[in-house]
């Protein structure tokens, strides 16, 4: 069964950072498109960063652009996200997701994704 694993969640106080990895497992991403997603308790799940695994091109919600960077791993088969300066509003569960698409496009759309991962919890507080 293939499967996305995330991991490297945590409690920070604000301003520190955390790298979050997303790990494929009985699939390879080279041909996927993968997005970071993330949820709090009663709101929808929303795109925050998405990468095309093809053509290396990087998407950013304009409430994380400056601060997460997302990057890919080919011999790890990973995709990370790397997070700095995190706000208290950065709190949430976070799910990377996968698809074989090339690009980007309408990333935000959840019906779009066929694999998601179980998700990580990041808390960020003082």
């Amino acid at each position: 069964q293939v499967q996305l694993v995330e991991s490297g969640g945590g409690s920070v106080a604000p301003g520190e950072s955390l790298r979050l990895s997303c790990a494929a497992s009985r699939f390879i991403l080279d041909e996927r498109t993968v997005a970071w997603f993330r949820q709090v308790p009663g709101k929808e799940r929303e795109g925050i960063a998405c990468i095309s695994m093809v053509v290396g091109h990087k998407t950013y919600d304009d409430s994380v652009k400056g601060r997460f960077a997302i990057s890919r791993d080919y011999a790890a088969n990973k995709v990370f996200l790397q997070m700095s300066d995190l706000r208290p509003e950065d709190t949430a569960v976070y799910y990377c997701a996968a698809v074989e698409r090339e690009t980007c496009t309408a990333y935000k759309s959840l019906d779009n994704w066929d694999v998601w991962g179980q998700g990580t919890r990041v808390t960020v507080s003082s």
